[in-house]
């Protein structure tokens, strides 16, 4: 039975649920930071999915993609799963701008995270969830 990490839990906020992942926002206000989180029991790499479940994850970023792209105008989305410190299979989704904290490094343990403030993190989750419904992950 899937469960979600407790990290992923504990760091991030509930988007939506598409077909095959959970959508988390990262609760860091200085970038915007999608998670994809495939609803798979002990997957920790992309080969753990089936043939089908892959491409359905690859449809869902990309759609994830176009969404952060459509919200943020960014100057470069950044795609990465690392699982280093969460062995749960899960894609990060950063929209990177040139006069980000961070750039043009990567975004991990530069600076401590920013919460969102709830009514912001509201407005977050439901743009992206909207441009999901939209584009139809």
């Amino acid at each position: 039975m899937f469960q979600l990490d407790h990290r992923l839990q504990q760091d991030c906020l509930l988007v939506t649920e598409l077909p095959l992942s959970l959508v988390l926002l990262m609760n860091d206000s200085q970038y915007p930071w999608a998670i994809l989180v495939p609803k798979i029991h002990g997957a920790r790499e992309i080969l753990d999915l089936s043939i089908a479940q892959q491409q359905q994850f690859w449809v869902e970023s990309a759609c994830l993609t176009r969404a952060m792209q459509k919200r943020y105008q960014p100057d470069k989305m950044n795609l990465a799963a690392l699982g280093n410190v969460v062995e749960q299979l899960h894609v990060h989704h950063i929209a990177r701008f040139r006069h980000d904290i961070a750039w043009p490094a990567p975004v991990w343990g530069r600076h401590p995270a920013i919460p969102y403030k709830p009514e912001q993190a509201a407005e977050e989750c439901q743009a992206i969830s909207q441009l999901l419904e939209e584009l139809k992950a």
